[in-house]
């Protein structure tokens, strides 16, 4: 019909994006290009005890949350990480034990603090947006809500403390945000970093145009990421279009063995090293 008519209708190009996946490409090109792009994919580093811990503190929640409200205690929250516990990354048996019990106590605490008999929406939830740009999609650790409206949720087990600015400026949650508003027809603005070690809440209330502004912000950025992959499909130098952002964050990418200005820029660090 629009060859009839005289116009040459072009339907534009969605995108698909994780806040992973844009982030990467931030950080660093060569990093995003190996790690998405080429196949087969490289072999990458070994694993980190921080995240090790930080992955069991999410499965042991999710499975607290998998149970009836009733049984949420502090102790069955406790048990869940021995469950799920993985020695990985830990520097020995002694480490591993006290990071254990940290864990063990982080949980207990959170779960002591639950509101009695409350449900979320969804745990773990998988959510997903068209802008009309790209498809924004990625997993919420836990939906709740509140007064009519949905919460974003994202638990955090690091080292440092969070603020406000942190929820704010935060491209994942926002995200998070838009697509659970549009995935489950309610409103949803308030998005939430529930901090572990500290038991702080770090929260921010977005309004329409602080969503609006991340979500623009992810479309150029996913419009620059896929030209390049374009460009590399059609035979364009790797080396030019996906070039190394170096920074002392080199100490722990993944696939830093593939990377020689990355091991020249920072020091490799023990698989412990971030711990706190």
């Amino acid at each position: 019909m629009g060859g009839q008519l005289g116009f040459d209708f072009v339907t534009p190009r969605l995108v698909k994006v994780t806040p992973s996946r844009l982030a990467t490409w931030r950080d660093c090109r060569r990093r995003y290009r190996l790690v998405y792009l080429d196949r087969p994919s490289p072999p990458r580093g070994g694993a980190w005890a921080h995240n090790t811990l930080g992955a069991v503190v999410h499965l042991a929640l999710r499975t607290l949350f998998s149970e009836p409200a009733a049984r949420r205690s502090p102790d069955l929250a406790a048990a869940l990480v021995d469950r799920h516990w993985t020695g990985e990354g830990f520097r020995d048996a002694a480490q591993e034990r006290l990071h254990r019990e940290r864990a063990r106590g982080w949980v207990a605490a959170y779960a002591a603090d639950l509101e009695p008999g409350a449900d979320p929406l969804g745990v773990e939830h998988w959510v997903s947006v068209s802008t009309g740009r790209i498809v924004a999609e990625g997993r919420v650790d836990r939906i709740d809500g509140r007064a009519g409206e949905a919460v974003i949720v994202d638990y955090k087990t690091g080292r440092r403390a969070l603020t406000g600015a942190d929820a704010r400026d935060s491209e994942a949650l926002a995200l998070y945000a838009v697509a659970t508003g549009r995935t489950m027809r309610r409103p949803c603005t308030r998005v939430e970093l529930h901090h572990l070690p500290t038991g702080e809440i770090a929260s921010h209330e977005h309004d329409a145009e602080s969503l609006r502004h991340h979500v623009e912000r992810a479309e150029i950025t996913a419009a620059e990421l896929a030209d390049a992959a374009d460009a590399l499909e059609d035979g364009g130098d790797p080396e030019a279009l996906f070039p190394p952002s170096t920074s002392p964050g080199c100490s722990t990418c993944e696939v830093r063995r593939h990377c020689p200005e990355g091991r020249a820029a920072a020091p490799e660090l023990a698989s412990w090293a971030l711990l706190s």
